[in-house]
């Protein structure tokens, strides 16, 4: 500054009144300015990018931090740790990413199945930011990017599948398909996003068929409802008749076991009697003759002893009572 200017400045603060107090004023006022506007805050769940005129410069962690001050460093917050999502086909209001649905939602879940057919298809991408410098410079609107990929590849899945395919049984591999295609594109395009999970929320066909599908898929639930109870039968019923089967084969076996034994101990005590009865004939007989009258003799209440020489029959003391004893 030359020595005319200092000489015009000292001559305006002495027109001025008050003129050195508003130096400090002006002075205050661009340290207070440059003050706030070098201090930030990250917040713990994201990073911070500084970007000093428009060129990236740096990473900062989570914490209270500073940057040069009135524009020079700006700082773009960008959530690595927080669990983002896009809608499709459908969306929730009141969203804090505008990015989370689409204006043309309705548009979005229209599609064509691999058997000509159309279906209503409605799904959630969840994804995570894993590079925050390929998300915000790599790619010009990384979030509209991801629809865009998001879009073309269940598009290009669903088109790969039968309708019934899609609107029953095929849902987990067309999820599953979807997220390993999604990774792929977005990894090759530097989007800087890791995809978490691909989620299908409503699959129905289109409205004027919808009455009809309702019927057919009823239909189905019916008989998979009367083969379940078929079989619930079949397991109930085939068991207990396979343990009926069994129980009756082991109690045949035990009988003829133990006819089989009988019949050999009947076998092996009639060869010991005879074996008996040739030694001592007499003996035996007449064992044989006390062991029968004494199982024949008890049952019978009256009872007429006499000698074979006797001609007549001659009472005897009575021995039995009422009953009728020994006579």
């Amino acid at each position: 500054m030359s020595l005319d200017q200092l000489t015009d400045i000292e001559a305006l603060k002495q027109h001025i009144p008050g003129g050195n107090n508003l130096v400090y004023i002006v002075f205050a006022i661009i340290l207070i300015s440059a003050t706030m506007t070098s201090i930030y805050k990250v917040e713990a769940d994201s990073v911070g990018v500084v970007v000093r005129f428009g060129r990236y410069i740096k990473e900062v962690e989570p914490g209270l931090k500073a940057k040069l001050p009135f524009g020079i460093d700006h700082v773009q917050m960008v959530p690595i740790q927080r669990q983002l999502k896009q809608e499709f086909g459908f969306g929730t209001r009141g969203a804090t990413n505008p990015h989370q649905y689409s204006s043309s939602s309705d548009k979005e879940k229209r599609m064509v199945t691999g058997d000509l057919n159309s279906a209503l298809v409605e799904w959630i991408v969840q994804y995570r930011i894993s590079n925050p410098v390929e998300f915000l410079f790599r790619v010009r609107n990384a979030q509209d990017t991801l629809r865009d990929i998001s879009e073309s590849v269940m598009r290009e899945v669903v088109g790969d599948r039968t309708v019934d395919e899609v609107l029953t049984i095929g849902r987990q591999e067309i999820e599953a398909e979807a997220l390993l295609k999604m990774q792929e594109i977005a990894s090759r395009y530097t989007v800087g996003v890791s995809i978490d999970q691909v989620q299908l929320k409503n699959v129905n066909p289109p409205e004027p068929v919808q009455s009809s599908f309702n019927e057919v898929n009823q239909a189905q639930q019916e008989k998979e409802k009367l083969i379940n109870e078929a079989r619930r039968e079949y397991n109930r019923s085939i068991p207990l008749a396979l343990g009926r089967k069994d129980q009756s084969v082991q109690e045949a076996e035990g009988y003829r076991l133990r006819r089989v034994n009988e019949a050999e101990g009947d076998a092996t005590r009639f060869k010991a009697l005879l074996e008996e009865y040739i030694k001592a004939p007499e003996v035996t007989h007449q064992r044989i003759y006390l062991e029968t009258m004494q199982e024949v003799l008890p049952p019978l209440h009256s009872k007429i002893i006499i000698d074979q020489e006797a001609q007549s029959v001659l009472p005897f003391l009575q021995l039995g009572g009422k009953k009728g004893g020994l006579k």
